[in-house]
């Protein structure tokens, strides 16, 4: 997502109409997001929560931190980390134990199970970078870290990875 449009840079709009036309490049990239984060979620719903509060704070994006669709997405992951905690039932995590088995889950690839198995920052760059296609910078944006940290980051989950999808023979 490198190529923003030229009135990105000016910020969102404060016309109903041409907000639609700011956010409408991003539209696919915060729905995809939406759904890896908040598996079980609808990702639509989480995708009209994004732009409400994206139209309601519209007023402090400044251009000069990040690009719009580090912003959106920002906003789409803060509303699906919502949208989980509420499906989330209290008991399903134990501290000693990890993450419960959910069959929704347990029916996917072995991809995304290991996935599944890294930490919420770690998945939150995976996904960034390499589902969402952003930069590094614009990953850093959306996680409020440096660049360095989001490399770093990225090559633990790597490492995590690896280990998770190593193939025995």
């Amino acid at each position: 997502m490198t190529d923003e449009p030229a009135m990105a840079a000016v910020g969102p709009p404060a016309d109903g109409a041409g907000f639609v036309e700011w956010v409408r490049p991003h539209l696919t990239a915060m729905a995809r997001l939406a759904g890896r984060l908040a598996v079980g979620a609808d990702r639509d719903d989480i995708v009209q929560e994004s732009l409400a509060r994206a139209w309601s704070k519209r007023g402090q994006y400044d251009a000069t931190r990040g690009t719009a669709s580090a912003w959106l997405l920002a906003i789409t992951a803060d509303q699906a980390r919502k949208a989980a905690r509420r499906l989330r039932p209290a008991g399903e995590f134990d501290e000693h134990e990890g993450p419960v088995s959910r069959p929704d889950l347990d029916a996917r690839m072995d991809v995304d199970h290991a996935l599944t198995s890294l930490s919420a920052r770690q998945r939150l760059a995976v996904d960034c970078y390499y589902f969402a296609d952003l930069s590094i910078a614009d990953t850093a944006a959306v996680m409020g870290c440096s660049e360095g940290t989001v490399k770093s980051t990225l090559s633990d989950a790597r490492a995590r990875l690896r280990t998770l999808l190593e193939v025995s023979e």
